[in-house]
């Protein structure tokens, strides 16, 4: 099993490429960048961890220019979406981010999305809270489209253009791993019709729907976790039900306080490996 980092990349922390390089050079596999195009002052939508939602929401930079930071910043590090907002961003441009990003790093980026909890963050964007899953299945199945067709086309509820070229295409065949994020009741169904992975938040809950999913695909289908807890005895768990990899989140902040969260992550690794 694999393991790897998720992280805030705000403008007043550690910088996005500076943090890429000490995670690769403390053996850590992949690094995941979180993305929040904006927070809506008068908001509605109650934040799932509880309390007030951390300020580091509306302090991001932008996904994929923070991206590219860490992508320039190492030579074998992954680095990924941990989660894109496909529901907020327009399906030709993000395609082109993304094979842009995949093609400057040599084939590492990893394409996590998810259709995103704040619904008034969604509807600032245009998009209706309500119709969200399946804006975000035309969307990912479009960019699939520009990322595989010289001349692609593309023509569905929510996504409509014809003839168009775009270049570059992903150095990964036939596109970056599609991680589909969530855990909601109709979630493998979304991993199943057109991702590549699926990419939940650790619970005790993904166990058996790992089996579910495993008993449900006709194709390999990878799994792996967020938000998981530094505990060689969970990690043992995950392994077992043959997680890909698991990821921890580090704070956003100097490099004083996320080193002590990383040490505590890689003490978790050190011990489980040593079983």
């Amino acid at each position: 099993m694999e393991f790897g980092v998720g992280y805030f990349p705000t403008h007043d922390a550690m910088r996005p490429g500076s943090l890429a390089r000490r995670i690769e050079e403390r053996g850590q596999d992949a690094l995941f960048f979180a993305e929040h195009t904006h927070i809506p002052a008068a908001r509605e939508t109650p934040y799932a961890g509880g309390g007030e939602l951390p300020r580091k929401y509306w302090h991001t930079y932008d996904l994929f220019v923070a991206l590219t930071d860490a992508a320039a910043s190492t030579t074998r590090l992954r680095v990924g979406s941990g989660i894109c907002l496909v529901t907020e961003r327009d399906p030709i441009i993000t395609a082109k981010e993304v094979a842009s990003v995949d093609h400057l790093s040599g084939g590492r980026f990893e394409f996590g999305i998810g259709a995103g909890w704040n619904r008034e963050e969604m509807a600032n964007h245009g998009t209706d809270p309500r119709t969200r899953m399946r804006l975000m299945g035309d969307r990912v199945r479009a960019m699939q489209a520009v990322w595989t067709q010289d001349e692609a086309s593309f023509d569905s509820e929510f996504v409509k253009f014809e003839r168009i070229w775009s270049w570059p295409k992903p150095a990964q065949k036939p596109w970056p791993p599609v991680l589909v994020g969530g855990d909601g009741p109709t979630v493998l169904d979304r991993v199943l019709a057109y991702g590549d992975g699926w990419f939940p938040n650790y619970s005790e809950s993904v166990f058996p729907r790992i089996a579910s999913l495993r008993s449900r695909a006709t194709r390999d289908i990878q799994v792996q976790v967020l938000s998981a807890p530094s505990d060689p005895a969970v990690l043992e768990r995950l392994a077992s039900a043959g997680v890909h990899r698991a990821s921890a989140w580090v704070p956003s902040g100097p490099w004083s306080v996320i080193e002590a969260k990383l040490t505590r992550w890689e003490q978790a690794i050190g011990a489980f490996l040593g079983r």
